[in-house]
């Protein structure tokens, strides 16, 4: 059985085929990443960075390689996929230069007669499963942060990207790991399940939240543990005292960035009633200079939905809330040359709480947006939803929003911004959106077993 790959910038032409992992491959890997751990583990934290740190080297060789095969394959503007390529190349930097601090044994008590102290060890066997919206950037984080933590890692990437998840691969078999710490299969659900129901010890996923209930299921017979980056419907809240000017690109950029195929965009906006049609007229002006096409090529603002299923399935959610009596204040149309994956742009008000586009997770470039007048009402309305990833808040009056930041039900909250990912705060969230918290150094401890030593002196 193959994969196929296809372009959706170019009508889904085939692109490749890459052969699916067969179940005893997938037992072969998992056997030699458990022969693995102990040398992994043992030829210490200094030597696991050497070779992490040419991985990094050679990911920064051939950044723009990179780059333009996520384009070619799953649509996302190029210059979105550079810029993805350097961001999280910087994530990389942070962990290999902050490994050593965060992973260093720490005595928690000494006294004359005694000393006691944590060390992290490894957790065993990672399985990190990964999505098509940022197949480079979830690797690396996933990667790196488990082979510094001592934990062999078996990575399947999605279905939709098998080509690059084969180049990346291919790289990473250049720097030489022992044999068994790193491996990769190709496949669907059904081969990240079967991956999921071996012997691992720990769970690495980015995707859906739909997926991450199968993945507990799958699991529940074992005590594992999980980090799981599900969906998320981030309402971005607008005060009155906003400065409108300097907060709608960011408004833009946290919605429509990858044509809005990001867990943590901005995915409700919520506006006080008093500038709410000073937004959308912003937001409507800014559109109209946008740029529908090529994902390839520089100039292009929106690229392409992965897939026709994508497509679908946001087809459908924009019908329910034309149908339900939402108003589209803005659109960019798709020009008729080009054909795939390309969906127009959207601006909705007259948005009502039993629409689709408010209750369901949106992977589409589409904006729905609320008014409220009252404090009470924008929280209620921000936290309507099943997903807890994060908000964001835009106001002058930073007592206010730290006020309202309470009140949120998310891990991540920001201040007249969007998605301003730091790799030394941990990313969580809170209800449907996540197990577990990954990144800074909470995150990386919690990719190990904590050690406490407690020794007569």
């Amino acid at each position: 059985m193959k994969l196929i790959s296809t372009n959706p910038g170019k009508n889904y032409s085939v692109l490749g085929t890459v052969e699916v992992s067969g179940k005893e491959e997938i037992k072969k890997f998992v056997n030699n990443a458990r022969e693995a751990l102990f040398v992994w583990k043992n030829i210490g934290l200094r030597r696991r960075l050497v070779y992490l740190n040419k991985l990094y080297d050679i990911f920064g060789e051939q950044k723009d390689e990179i780059a333009r095969r996520i384009t070619e394959e799953v649509g996302k503007p190029i210059r979105q996929t550079k810029a993805e390529v350097g961001f999280f190349q910087s994530y990389s930097r942070w962990m290999l230069d902050n490994a050593e601090r965060i992973l260093k044994d720490e005595i928690t008590f000494e006294d004359k007669n005694s000393i006691h102290k944590i060390v992290y060890e490894p957790s065993g066997i990672a399985a990190a499963i990964l999505p098509w919206n940022s197949p480079f950037g979830m690797l690396s984080w996933k990667l790196f942060s488990n082979l510094i933590a001592g934990n062999p890692v078996i990575v399947k990437h999605s279905e939709e990207c098998p080509l690059i998840a084969m180049y990346l691969d291919g790289l990473i078999q250049k720097i030489g790991l022992p044999k068994g710490v790193y491996s990769q299969i190709y496949g669907d659900g059904e081969s990240g399940a079967f991956l999921l129901n071996q012997d691992i010890n720990l769970v690495c996923f980015s995707g859906s939240s739909d997926t991450g209930r199968g993945i507990l299921e799958i699991t529940s017979d074992r005590f594992i543990k999980h980090f799981l980056e599900m969906g998320g419907s981030n309402p971005g809240i607008v005060f009155k005292d906003a400065n409108i000017d300097k907060i709608i690109g960011r408004i833009f950029a946290g919605r429509f960035n990858n044509c809005g195929q990001n867990c943590d965009a901005i995915k409700r906006l919520i506006v006080h009633k008093d500038v709410f049609e000073k937004v959308a007229d912003a937001l409507n002006n800014l559109l109209k200079e946008k740029v529908i096409g090529d994902p390839e090529d520089e100039k292009t603002d929106f690229g392409t939905l992965v897939s026709e299923k994508q497509k679908l399935l946001a087809t459908d959610q924009l019908d329910d809330a034309i149908a339900k009596g939402a108003k589209i204040t803005g659109q960019l149309k798709v020009p008729g040359n080009l054909k795939g994956g390309f969906f127009p742009p959207t601006l909705l008000t007259k948005v009502t709480k039993d629409m689709r586009v408010w209750k369901e997770e949106v992977f589409a470039p589409i904006l729905p947006t609320i008014s409220f007048e009252t404090e009470e009402e924008v929280v209620s309305l921000a936290n309507d939803t099943e997903y807890g990833l994060g908000a964001s808040i835009f106001t002058e009056d930073k007592k206010r929003a730290k006020r309202v930041a309470s009140l949120f039900e998310c891990s991540n909250v920001e201040l007249n911004n969007t998605s301003q990912f730091l790799p030394c705060n941990p990313f969580g969230g809170v209800k449907n959106s996540t197990l577990g918290s990954q990144h800074g150094d909470h995150g990386m401890r919690e990719l190990c077993n904590i050690k406490v030593l407690s020794f007569e002196k």
